[in-house]
């Protein structure tokens, strides 16, 4: 896809980041109390290792932060540290403004569309991975 190609690259020419980061960070943007590791890598349709591996470079940086769970202890909570946060609102802006750019030749009809498809299209995904889980 041309869109995924830019933002992959623009991440990393300019912000020296990756799109699997980013799309970390913008989860748990959506989730300020935070998430087990489980839901985030649900969340992002990813297996539980790619999660741990983009969390510790994550927690590395200082924009993330693990803890033992309320409930149960043996699930870890991640969430955005307040550095995290102020960086992935930086990101998240000038992401914002290329993806505008891009879209800029559809009318809001159809961007609205496109919204709604792509989320049934992640819908569908999710619901065929849940699917190979139980086999």
């Amino acid at each position: 896809m041309v869109i995924e190609k830019r933002l992959k690259r623009r991440l990393t020419d300019r912000y020296d980041t990756t799109l699997p980061r980013f799309d970390v960070l913008a989860a748990l943007a959506r989730h300020p109390d935070g998430m087990t590791m489980g839901a985030l890598s649900r969340s992002l349709l990813v297996s539980n290792g790619n999660v741990t591996g983009l969390i510790k470079t994550l927690q590395k940086d200082g924009h993330a932060a693990l803890a033992p769970g309320a409930v149960d202890r043996r699930a870890s909570i991640v969430r955005l540290t307040p550095e995290g946060r102020d960086y992935f609102d930086a990101l998240a802006k000038v992401h914002r403004g290329w993806i505008s750019g891009m879209l800029g030749g559809l009318d809001t009809a159809q961007r609205e569309a496109l919204f709604e498809l792509l989320g049934a299209l992640k819908l569908s995904i999710a619901a065929d991975s849940e699917d190979e889980a139980k086999t």
